[in-house]
């Protein structure tokens, strides 16, 4: 017997995430077994945007995978980050579809992708390829007690200072220190998966620096995106 996969996202209005997630969807399924004979053993669901729950979706792709053949299903939520939705709400969600599941068949919660050393990694790729003086590493944020720990640690491994969309301190505050403190080169590195609404906004908030700072070059990095390396790595976790 083997496993089946399914990828947890949040869900997007936006159509470019959803292409993204396909995307990265494909690459994965790729590198399983039963893909050369059609089977389609990796999968997508969704917390939003979609008409059935959560487990609903859980419970239809596990059916499919006992068909295929699978007695094991494995879900990685792709959130970079812990939060209600990781923490409490998917884990509720499984559960409610283990409940419901008949077929003999196991669902496995693995770590949210963001919890893994390899995201670091492929932050630091990006960074390599431009020059600057100081990074800036901005998340979403929440308000939620101890949010910010993670992804301060991940600034600090990268070496890089933090700044928050929805919380401070924002990237207008970091980067009035930056300039303060005589930086005349500042690149911005969006801690997202893919492009979308936030990543637009920070770019049109970018180019209002630029104009608010014309002494100082900014630069803007890509989020992550659908790449080879993003799924070797997804695969990978998912193998352990």
């Amino acid at each position: 017997m083997s496993s089946a996969y399914l990828l947890v996202s949040h869900g997007s209005r936006d159509p470019r995430p959803e292409i993204a997630l396909q995307q990265l969807t494909e690459l994965i399924d790729k590198k399983q077994q039963g893909y050369a004979s059609g089977k389609k053993l990796v999968g997508l669901a969704y917390l939003e945007t979609r008409p059935e729950p959560l487990h609903v979706q859980i419970k239809e792709f596990a059916d499919s995978a006992v068909v295929a053949g699978c007695d094991s299903l494995k879900i990685m939520p792709l959130f970079l980050l812990p939060g209600v939705h990781v923490m409490q709400e998917i884990p509720e969600e499984i559960a409610l579809a283990q409940q419901t599941i008949e077929e003999d068949i196991s669902l496995e919660l693995l770590p949210y992708l963001g919890s893994n050393p390899g995201v670091t990694q492929l932050l630091s790729q990006q960074m390599a390829n431009i020059s600057t003086e100081v990074w800036i590493l901005i998340a979403h944020g929440s308000r939620r007690s101890g949010f910010q720990q993670p992804v301060e640690t991940i600034a600090a491994n990268i070496g890089a200072i933090a700044a928050y969309w929805s919380v401070p301190p924002s990237l207008e505050t970091q980067v009035e220190q930056m300039v303060a403190a005589g930086k005349e080169k500042i690149a911005i590195l969006p801690y997202f998966l893919f492009a979308g609404g936030i990543t637009d906004a920070i770019a049109q908030q970018t180019e209002t620096l630029k104009l608010k700072s014309p002494a100082v070059t900014f630069q803007l990095a890509q989020p992550l995106g659908a790449s080879a390396e993003l799924a070797d790595m997804i695969w990978d976790l998912m193998n352990e």
